[in-house]
């Protein structure tokens, strides 16, 4: 189905993140619109108010006439939903036309110019900061975005003046083999998804086949140290980056004051003075990522300056709740050892002398299983961890995976405790006297907890 053929869209599953960002897209294509969710929620609601008509009961008499011809009906569907779903059994029963999220992002793709940001993690505000470059310069962009942007208030961004559409490649599921990018940055590839995937290698085989769909005359950009070794389609130029290497990099870092200021090199020229609106060492990796897509699609010099200053970030990616003279508190989406490391490392450095909490809610149990070690020794650059019980998402619990896999192997001399959710705001409570830097980490519901914990410490 060509989106040209498109009449109506109807979601299962639309208040997701990336769902009712592709809604808010064919609404704006003047599309009708319709679909389920199991709740109600502030993107639901957003959608109602723009012209969506969804509902939270799985009954097929609610489904819309006009999304009752398979024709002209696309039905997008999330892999959350289970398959004795009413509405996706009638859906599949009389012949619609059915689709991933991710496949009618691939679709878009292949009619624009996609510009897409994979990886193990970062990808969120590396593909955030990318597409603010991109749409406050003279060359605009669409954008499908993994988390809602500081700067606009949403998850997606719409162009009349660009064929650009900048999209977070996720690779759960193997969902970015969908995609057929212009241009794509690779951030990292430290494995992940082992309950998808089975063995690292197959995950970096995944990454692999990923480079292999990038179009003839495209560009990959490629984090230095990567464990993939991709062949290179035809036509398709190379380029690498890091912090302090490769072919994009920066240089003369200066951190002081609660500021970060870099020179941005790139094949073209040097970049002086560019003052990075959210100042966290670990985004200097990011930001050149960004400026590297944004300067390789006509951004200018000054632009990449300006939409660098003027960059907000991320709503649940290393986002400051209170920095006084009392307390550091900040949440962060961190979920996987390899992000957690590089978190701690980026307190570590605006924080060099304080004291660092780390209140961390694993995310599966798969995970905890596969990475227990790993989680223990990069929660173990902090001075004190606190635990929460595992948060099962998808899964059933498993025999033995609990949070004291990791407790027992975090470092001599880090304070340590664990607790139930329950217990998070009395705990806080009880310690905030002590607490000094902390920082909440996890991909689960612990951000629910975070509105109360910034009271507490206020």
């Amino acid at each position: 189905m060509r989106i040209e053929d498109i009449k109506s869209v109807y979601f299962i599953g639309a208040g997701g993140i990336g769902m009712s960002a592709l809604a808010r897209y064919f609404l704006s294509l003047g599309k009708a619109v319709a679909g389920y969710d199991r709740v109600p929620t502030e993107l639901t609601a957003r959608l109602n108010a723009e012209g969506a008509a969804i509902h939270y009961e799985d009954n097929v008499s609610l489904i819309p006439e006009a999304f009752r011809d398979a024709e002209t009906t696309l039905v997008v569907f999330t892999p959350a939903v289970p398959l004795d779903h009413a509405e996706w059994t009638w859906f599949r029963q009389h012949g619609f036309e059915i689709q991933k999220r991710a496949q009618v992002l691939g679709t878009i793709t292949r009619s624009r110019r996609g510009l897409c940001v994979a990886g193990t993690h970062g990808k969120t505000t590396t593909s955030t900061m990318a597409a603010h470059l991109l749409y406050q310069s003279h060359v605009g962009t669409a954008a499908f975005l993994g988390g809602i942007s500081k700067n606009y208030g949403t998850n997606l961004l719409l162009a009349d003046k660009s064929d650009l559409v900048v999209i977070e490649a996720d690779e759960f599921d193997r969902s970015f083999h969908w995609l057929e990018p212009y241009m794509t940055v690779i951030t990292a590839t430290d494995p992940d998804h082992l309950d998808i995937y089975g063995t690292p290698e197959a995950y970096w085989e995944s990454f692999e086949h990923y480079v292999s769909l990038i179009r003839k005359g495209g560009k990959l950009i490629l984090h230095e140290g990567l464990q993939i070794h991709p062949a290179i389609p035809e036509g398709v130029d190379v380029y690498t980056y890091s912090r302090d290497h490769g072919d994009f990099h920066a240089e003369n870092i200066r951190i002081a004051d609660g500021e970060i200021r870099i020179d941005f090199v790139s094949p073209r020229g040097v970049i002086r003075d560019i003052q990075m609106g959210v100042p966290i060492p670990i985004n200097i990796d990011n930001s050149v990522a960004a400026m590297a897509l944004a300067q390789l699609n006509g951004v200018t010099d000054d632009e990449i300056r300006q939409g660098m200053a003027s960059f907000r970030g991320v709503d649940r990616r290393f986002d400051f709740k209170i920095k006084n003279d009392r307390h550091v508190f900040l949440s962060d989406y961190a979920h996987h050892p390899a992000e957690i490391r590089q978190s701690a490392l980026s307190i570590r450095e605006l924080y060099k002398d304080r004291h660092i909490t780390a209140l961390f809610q694993p995310h599966l149990y798969s995970r905890t299983r596969d990475f227990y070690r790993d989680f223990a020794e990069s929660l173990s650059l902090m001075d004190e961890v606190i635990l929460v019980d595992i948060y099962p998402a998808r899964e059933q619990p498993i025999p033995g995976v609990t949070t004291k896999l990791i407790y027992d192997l975090l470092a001599p001399g880090v304070k340590k405790m664990m607790i139930s959710k329950e217990q998070i705001l009395p705990v806080i409570t009880k310690e905030k006297d002590d607490l000094d830097v902390l920082i909440s980490l996890g991909a689960g519901d612990i951000e629910d907890f975070v509105p109360r914990i910034a009271d507490i410490l206020a």
